[in-house]
C-alpha cells in the first residue's frame, strides 16, 4: 500500500510539472489517465505490479 501511495505522489507530481510547464495538456493527461485505468484492469497488471516492486526492491537496496 505504500509503495502504491509513494507512485501516485510522484507520478502526480511528474504530470504536474509536464502540466505547468506547457509539455503536457489536459487530454493528454486524460488519455494516459484512462489507459492506466484500462491497463489496470488486464491480464498483464500482475506483471506491470510485480515489476514495480522489483524495480522498488532494487532502487531500495542501493546504498550510497
Amino acid at each position: 500500500m505504500i509503495l502504491n501511495i509513494s507512485s501516485i505522489v510522484l507520478f502526480g507530481t511528474i504530470a504536474v510539472i509536464f502540466f505547468r510547464r506547457g509539455g503536457l495538456k489536459v487530454s493528454h493527461a486524460l488519455v494516459c489517465s484512462l489507459f492506466g485505468f484500462y491497463l489496470a484492469g488486464t491480464a498483464i497488471a500482475p506483471s506491470i505490479q510485480a515489476g514495480g516492486a522489483s524495480l522498488a526492491g532494487l532502487l531500495g537496496g542501493i546504498k550510497f
